[in-house]
C-alpha cells in the first residue's frame, strides 16, 4: 500500500467468543433479503425477451423486433424507453426508499426494516404476476423497488453487526450469495416458462415466495446488540450478545458497544455529521464503491443477459440458457469469495477482480467489433458464440468474487455507529441511482455506442482498480468499533481523521508497517 501498510488483521482487538449455530442461522435468514434483489435482477431480462409479454405490454417493441432481419442493425433491436422504464423504475423507487429505510433501521431496529422490505416486495410481486395493464405493472415495480431499498439498507448492516470480526466477511457475503442464487433461480425459471403463453406471469409472481420467506423469518430473528443498545435496551442487548457469542463473559465487547452508542447519541443529525472531515473516508467509500460497482457494467449482463445474447444473434432458447450459465458461474464464484475474503483480505480480491474484468471486457468488445462492426450487421458462428460466453463467464466470475460481494461488505463495516445508518443509506442510494441510470440508458447506449459500450465500461474498471490500489486500506478482521484506527494508519486518510477525539474507550492504535 502506498505510504505505509496496515497490520489491522493481527493488531485489531479480538473479543472472546465462538461461532455459534444461532448466529449462523440468524445470518442465513437475514441474507434472504439478497434473494429478493437477486431474483428481480435475474427475472427482468428474461421476461422482457418473452414474446407474449412484449405483445401484451410493449407491442411496438415486438413489432420492431420481428421486422428486424439479419442485414439490419442488431445493436438497436430492443431500443425502447418504455421497455427500459419497466426495468429501471424499480431502482428509482429503491433509491427513494433507502432514505426512509435509514430512519426505520435506526429508530425501530434492523429486523423491522427487513420485514417492511419483505412486505413491499410481496405486494409488488403479486401485482406484477396479475398485471392486466402497464400501469399495474409499473406500480408493482415501484413497490418491488421499495422492498429492495429497505432490504439492501438493513441486511448488510445486520450481518456486519451480528458476525464476529474474524468471519464478518464470510457471513456478510451471505447477502451477495443470496443475490447470486436469486439470479440463477430466476434464469432457470425464465428458461422453463419462456415457451408458455402466460409464462411471464409465473416468472414475475414467483417473486412472492422469497418475500414470504423473509417476512416469516424476520419474526424469529433477534435484533443486533448494537441496535438494542442504540434504542436503550441494554439488558436485552447483553443477553443477545451472550447468545450470539456462545459465552457468558462478554463484558469487554459489550462495554465497547455501549461506549460507541454513547458517542453516537451525541450526534443529532447523522446525515449532516457524515459530511464532516473526520468521516471523509467513510463517505468517500460509501459513495464511490457503489458508483464503481455499477459502472463495471455487470448489470448489463445480469438483468439484460437474455436481451443482450439475443441481440448478438443467439436464438431465444440459446439466449436464456446462456443467461443460466452466467448465473451458475455467478453463484460458484461467490463461494470463492466467501472462503477467501477473511483469509486474504478485501484489497487483493478487489484488485485481482478488477484486472480480470478489464481483460475480459476488452476481449468481448473486440470480438463484437470484429463480427458486427459499426453497421451492426452479422452474427456469430456456434464456436464464436461459445467463446464469447466463455469470456463473459470469466468476467462474471471476477465480479462475483470481488466487486459484487465487497461492494456490500466494505461500506457496511467501515462506518461507526453514529453514522452507520446514513452511510449504508448513502451506499444503497448511490447503488440504486446508478443501477437505475444504467438500466434506463443501456439499450440506447448499445444502439449508439455499439461495441464501444464494452470499452466504455472497461475504462471505468481501470479507474476503479487504480482507486482501490491507492486509497483502500485493509479492513479484514478489524472490529467495527476499532475501524477508525485503520484510517489513522493510512497515508492519505490520516490527515482527515487524526486527533479527532472521538475514539472509543479502550481502543488501541494499529501501528504502521
Amino acid at each position: 500500500m502506498a505510504g505505509g501498510g496496515l497490520v489491522a488483521s493481527t493488531n485489531g482487538r479480538q473479543y472472546d467468543g465462538k461461532v455459534t449455530p444461532f448466529v449462523l442461522v440468524t445470518c442465513l435468514v437475514a441474507a434472504m433479503g439478497g434473494l429478493l434483489f437477486g431474483y428481480d435482477l435475474g427475472i427482468t431480462g428474461g421476461v422482457t425477451s418473452m414474446e407474449p409479454f412484449l405483445v401484451k405490454f410493449f407491442p411496438g417493441v415486438y413489432k420492431q423486433m420481428k421486422n428486424e432481419s439479419a442485414d439490419k442493425n442488431q445493436y438497436c433491436k430492443f431500443d425502447n424507453e418504455l421497455l427500459t422504464l419497466f426495468t429501471s423504475s424499480l431502482y428509482l423507487a429503491a433509491l427513494i426508499a433507502s432514505f426512509f429505510a435509514s430512519t426505520t433501521t435506526r429508530r425501530f431496529g434492523r429486523k423491522v426494516s427487513m420485514f417492511a422490505g419483505g412486505m413491499f416486495f410481496l405486494v409488488g410481486a403479486l401485482l406484477n404476476g396479475f398485471a392486466v395493464n402497464i400501469e399495474m405493472l409499473i406500480i408493482g415495480r415501484l413497490l418491488l423497488g421499495f422492498g429492495v431499498g429497505y432490504c439492501n439498507q438493513s441486511v448488510p448492516v445486520y450481518l456486519s453487526e451480528m458476525a464476529p470480526a474474524k468471519i464478518r466477511g464470510a457471513l456478510n457475503m451471505g447477502f451477495q450469495m443470496m443475490i447470486t442464487i436469486g439470479i440463477l433461480g430466476a434464469n432457470l425459471i425464465n428458461y422453463k416458462t419462456a415457451n408458455h403463453k402466460s409464462g411471464w406471469r409465473v416468472s414475475l409472481g414467483i417473486g412472492a415466495v422469497p418475500a414470504v420467506m423473509l417476512c416469516v423469518g424476520s419474526f424469529f430473528l433477534g435484533d443486533t446488540p448494537n441496535s438494542m443498545i442504540e434504542r436503550g435496551q441494554k439488558e436485552a442487548a447483553k443477553k443477545m450478545l451472550q447468545r450470539i457469542r456462545g459465552i457468558d463473559n462478554v463484558d469487554e465487547e459489550f462495554q465497547d458497544l455501549v461506549d460507541a452508542s454513547e458517542e453516537a447519541k451525541k450526534v443529532e443529525h447523522p446525515w449532516k455529521n457524515i459530511t464532516q472531515p473526520r468521516y471523509r473516508p467513510q463517505l468517500t467509500f460509501c459513495s464511490l464503491i457503489p458508483f464503481f460497482q455499477q459502472l463495471t457494467g455487470i448489470n448489463v449482463i445480469m438483468f439484460y443477459a437474455p436481451v443482450l445474447f439475443k441481440t448478438l444473434g443467439f436464438g431465444s432458447d440459446a439466449s436464456l440458457m446462456s443467461a443460466v450459465i452466467t448465473g451458475g458461474v455467478n453463484v460458484a464464484a461467490t463461494f470463492v469469495s466467501i472462503f477467501t475474503v477473511d483469509k486474504f483480505g478485501r484489497r487483493i480480491l478487489f484488485l485481482e477482480g478488477g484486472v480480470q474484468m478489464l481483460i475480459c471486457q476488452i476481449v468481448v468488445g473486440s470480438m463484437i467489433a470484429m463480427k458486427f462492426g459499426v453497421s451492426g450487421q452479422g452474427s456469430f458462428t456456434k464456436g464464436e458464440a461459445n467463446l464469447l460466453v466463455f469470456f463473459i463467464c470469466l468476467y462474471v466470475a471476477a465480479f462475483a468474487w470481488s466487486w459484487g460481494p465487497l461492494g456490500w461488505l466494505v461500506p457496511s463495516e467501515i462506518c461507526p455507529l453514529e453514522v452507520r445508518s446514513a452511510g449504508q443509506a448513502t451506499n444503497v442510494a448511490v447503488n440504486m441511482l446508478f443501477t437505475f441510470a444504467i438500466a434506463q440508458i443501456f439499450l440506447n447506449m448499445l444502439c449508439h455506442l455499439k461495441f464501444g459500450l464494452f470499452f466504455f465500461f472497461a475504462g471505468f474498471v481501470l479507474i476503479m482498480t487504480i482507486f482501490i490500489a491507492l486509497f483502500m486500506p485493509e479492513t479484514n478482521k478489524v472490529a467495527i468499533e476499532e475501524m477508525n484506527n485503520v484510517w489513522k494508519s493510512h497515508w492519505f486518510w490520516r490527515k482527515f481523521v487524526a486527533n479527532t477525539g472521538n475514539d472509543h474507550k479502550g481502543m488501541r492504535e494499529i501501528p504502521m508497517a
